[in-house]
């Protein structure tokens, strides 16, 4: 530290002392001085016993936002996302009794919804397969049954197959895309 640096810290760690002295009982003092752009520069003083997340919640009732653009946030964020990834692939849980067990959670509960999720389509795609092969064998050529009105065909069973051929091409994509 150079002496200029250090002589800054012994003044301002005075005028500390000093306004302390006229602080209300219990009452704890930090002093925060950045220069934008340089954290290497950063000097944060602070009473013994200070809780750095009440220094939070005071500058949070004057005003200190979640909505704007920093660091802190960037990282808590990346860590949610993070957190709740590890969970859908159920790796790399969190520390016992670590805040990001929540989201860890979260995402392996959603992982196994979809499970069961993908496991229900799969077999109502299953189903559905076979009715419109059912379907078909008194319909004809989709195309022919596209022709003469679709899911409007007067036959039901035309209608029927109209409208499974069509739903299994989205149910279909949907587990390619889900297992790939």
């Amino acid at each position: 530290m150079s002496a200029i640096l250090q002589r800054f810290h012994q003044v301002a760690n005075d005028a500390l002392v000093k306004v302390s002295e006229h602080c209300l009982p219990g009452a704890k003092i930090a002093l925060v001085i950045y220069t934008p752009g340089k954290p290497e520069e950063d000097i944060v003083l602070k009473d013994q016993g200070l809780d750095d997340n009440e220094v939070v919640s005071s500058l949070r009732r004057r005003g200190l936002s979640i909505d704007g653009d920093n660091a802190y946030k960037r990282d808590l964020c990346d860590s949610i996302i993070g957190a709740l990834a590890f969970g859908v692939q159920k790796t790399n849980p969190p520390p016992t009794n670590h805040w990001g067990q929540r989201f860890w959670d979260i995402g392996r509960e959603e992982r196994a919804n979809s499970e069961q999720l993908l496991k229900a389509l799969t077999a109502l795609t299953q189903v559905a397969s076979e009715c419109e092969q059912i379907a078909s064998n008194y319909s004809g050529t989709i195309d022919g049954v596209f022709e003469h009105g679709g899911d409007d065909h007067e036959d039901p069973s035309c209608a029927i197959f109209h409208r499974l051929y069509y739903a299994l091409f989205d149910a279909r994509a949907a587990i390619k895309k889900a297992i790939s």
